[in-house]
């Protein structure tokens, strides 16, 4: 499939073939697969009830669901990353979240049926499936599973919640920190490294997440690595200073003076934050 990802309305989900050599496709191992996935107890015994789970490659810059198409399942992320959006009727598109390993994809369409917005991979990903035919019967079937899908959708929701603490910021450099610790702590839910990470978004998309300017995404970064919290190579990021990041953010209003260019200094962001 290509990667023009550009205009995603009113199409239908288009689902890459789900086996390939070496894989299983065993229903039963799929749901215990993905209970695990989404936070199952290790070694935890479940009687399996045959449940039409599936899961599927999704390759780089390929649609999961469009925006306007009708929904027939949700989604957890496998493996890989998804960039969540919605495109407007002029053709801008507003970044709404992004969704790494273990997290739902696709729940927003429970209410009218339709998906509101786009997911595409950020990277070569893969998800599993489940029909919402199967998903309004899982909670007589398999309550494990009804319990596990349900708190998958309300930690979706406080993401939510976080993109408005976010925006409550005034400088973009330190939207672009809050935006950094959310990261690093979802980072650490999936078993990562909490500070060495690797970007899977680029610095236009980041830009549209946080409510700024491309130029500007590319001049908090630099804010913060002259503060000593950060150091970035390119999408490569490490946080030096996890204390001074977290004090950073709890400012709302701008402490960088970008016509004199001067560094901040650690002491300093405690003092101003104070």
């Amino acid at each position: 499939m290509t990667s023009n990802v550009h205009v995603l309305h009113d199409r239908s989900p288009v689902f890459p073939q789900p086996q390939v050599a070496g894989e299983t496709a065993d229903p039963r191992t799929l749901v215990v697969d993905l209970l695990r996935l989404i936070g199952s107890p290790p070694g935890a015994v479940h009687p399996i009830p045959p449940l039409a789970v599936s899961w599927h490659r999704v390759h780089a810059g390929e649609a999961l669901h469009y925006q306007g198409a009708v929904a027939d399942a949700i989604h957890f992320v496998r493996a890989g990353a998804f960039k969540i959006f919605h495109t407007a009727q002029d053709g801008y598109e507003q970044v709404l979240g992004f969704a790494m390993r273990g997290e739902v994809l696709g729940f927003e369409a429970l209410a009218h049926g339709k998906h509101p917005s786009a997911a595409v991979a950020l990277e070569e990903s893969s998800v599993y499936r489940l029909p919402l035919s199967e998903f309004e019967s899982i909670g007589q079937r398999l309550p494990q599973l009804d319990r596990l899908v349900h708190r998958a959708v309300s930690n979706a929701l406080l993401r939510h919640g976080e993109l408005a603490e976010m925006m409550s910021a005034v400088a973009a450099e330190v939207r672009l920190a809050r935006f950094l610790l959310q990261l690093s702590r979802r980072m650490e839910e999936c078993g990562q490294s909490a500070r060495r990470f690797y970007l899977r978004m680029g610095r236009r998309d980041i830009a549209s997440y946080l409510g700024v300017a491309h130029e500007t995404v590319s001049r908090s970064f630099g804010v913060l690595a002259r503060c000593g919290c950060l150091r970035v190579n390119n999408r490569e990021v490490e946080i030096l200073d996890l204390a001074g990041l977290k004090q950073f953010a709890l400012n709302t209003r701008r402490i960088f003076d970008e016509d004199t260019h001067a560094p901040c200094h650690r002491h300093e962001l405690h003092l101003r934050a104070s």
